[in-house]
């Protein structure tokens, strides 16, 4: 169940009683701002829960009319999901910062009427001096507008993959993938996932911990990227090793070197948003000690770290991410970097100017691992872990003493509330104003660490 919180119209946040003419409109606006945005079709503007009727049938009218209705294309830089608020169904649209902006609704063309952005809580037109300096510096190097070296391709196992998956192969089945530069010539897209080509994705292992000596060095590549990407995918799943220990009252306790989604999430990123426009791909460096996944590009222009690791996207490539999701390697746009720190801290990424690392160290024995577990839980008594168990969203006190089953709330503020917070396992949604009515309480990364143990 969705919890709006204190969730209010702002500057990425639009709350629409129901589907109307604007939606393109607002959509582009977002796209064409700094942050993007979020979309909830079925709630009024002051927040009261209506919900939408037919909602399977109104994705696909929203979804006709944001591919239509709407230039440059914006197919990979959108999702629309359903979700839950007091029993109700609500659409909810996340729209991410575009990278060929300015976007404008089709039928008004690059005009004051066509091209709007977003301030505060609402839409206005764009000034004619910024149309045309966004324009002037739009991204040309868009590997939608680069040409492909090769013009004789096939795409055989791309057409196999969306087969497995149910999705429809057509006549235009290319082109509705953005496969094509506006003369009608394959992309760089297109090159990247044709069943032949010349990139080379690389893993190296090594025999210490810095890359002296080299004792293995595979390419995965020269075939689609889709394929590169499950090949690597299975040897690293190989490389990933599994310790068990059996403990004293027989149990099997089982503990990969790397968590297996951080892993999975990593290398579907630097795959995804590397910037392949100068021939610089991703590569998986495996030493003693780590296993390392360095991508081309650093962050994508516009989007800071920090807006990095609240979870929000800026997809460098939106072909590409288009075509992952289809597939089901990406779940949400921006979920990857949540997944990863739901287990790691943020100090597992490196990010310069021209690339993005992320190094997983290895957890080498399950000795190592259950002795910190162990110093982790010898803090933290039944109270805390019962509080920390039930706690999967932010939630209010009253929804927690109600799930633990209390109701003395001196007793739950001394012995649940106050000890998890001084620890560091939770903290408040907002901290200047503590007796706030709206406060809520959520998980630290240090919980979901032990939470996840």
């Amino acid at each position: 169940m969705f919890d709006l919180g204190n969730i209010e119209e702002n500057i990425t946040t639009e709350f629409k009683e129901k589907l109307n003419d604007s939606l393109e409109r607002e959509v582009v606006a977002f796209l064409n701002s700094d942050k993007g945005g979020d979309i909830y079709i079925g709630i009024s503007d002051d927040k009261n829960i209506i919900g939408v009727d037919n909602a399977d049938k109104l994705q696909l009218i929203i979804s006709d009319r944001l591919k239509n209705n709407i230039e440059p294309s914006i197919l990979g830089l959108y999702e629309i999901a359903t979700i839950k608020i007091n029993g109700k169904t609500i659409i909810k649209i996340v729209i991410t910062r575009g990278t060929e902006q300015p976007y404008y609704i089709k039928k008004y063309g690059m005009s004051i009427k066509g091209c709007v952005i977003r301030v505060g809580s609402g839409v206005v037109p764009m000034h004619t001096s910024m149309i045309e300096h966004l324009f002037s510096t739009r991204t040309k190097n868009s590997l939608r507008n680069i040409i492909s070296p090769r013009q004789n391709l096939s795409f055989e196992e791309l057409k196999i993959y969306y087969a497995e998956r149910g999705l429809s192969i057509n006549d235009n089945f290319l082109e509705n993938l953005d496969l094509f530069t506006k003369e009608h010539q394959y992309n760089y897209i297109a090159f990247l996932l044709a069943d032949n080509n010349n990139i080379s994705l690389k893993v190296a292992k090594y025999n210490g911990i810095d890359k002296v000596d080299l004792v293995e060095n595979e390419e995965y590549g020269f075939c689609s990227l889709i394929k590169a990407t499950k090949n690597i995918l299975s040897k690293l799943d190989i490389e990933n090793r599994t310790f068990t220990k059996i403990t004293g009252d027989a149990q099997r306790i089982q503990y990969t070197m790397i968590d297996k989604v951080a892993l999975r999430e990593a290398l579907i990123n630097a795959i995804v948003h590397n910037d392949y426009t100068k021939e610089v791909f991703p590569l998986v460096e495996i030493y003693s000690n780590r296993l390392t996944i360095t991508s081309y590009g650093g962050l994508v222009s516009g989007l800071s770290k920090e807006e990095l690791f609240e979870g929000r996207s800026i997809p460098r490539n939106r072909e590409l991410m288009r075509i992952f999701r289809d597939l089901e390697f990406v779940e949400h746009l921006g979920s990857g970097i949540h997944r990863i720190l739901k287990v790691y801290d943020k100090n597992v990424f490196k990010i310069s100017d021209n690339f993005f690392e992320v190094s997983f160290y290895f957890k080498n024995t399950m000795e190592e691992t259950m002795e910190e577990t162990m110093e982790e839980t010898m803090e933290v008594d039944e109270y805390i872990l019962k509080l920390i168990n039930i706690l999967d969203m932010p939630q209010s006190k009253h929804s927690l003493k109600a799930k633990l089953g209390l109701k003395n709330d001196e007793h739950f503020r001394k012995r649940y509330l106050k000890p998890a917070i001084e620890l560091g396992y939770i903290v408040m949604t907002i901290p200047d104003k503590p007796k706030s009515k709206m406060q809520k309480y959520k998980l630290t990364n240090k919980a979901l660490k032990l939470k996840n143990q």
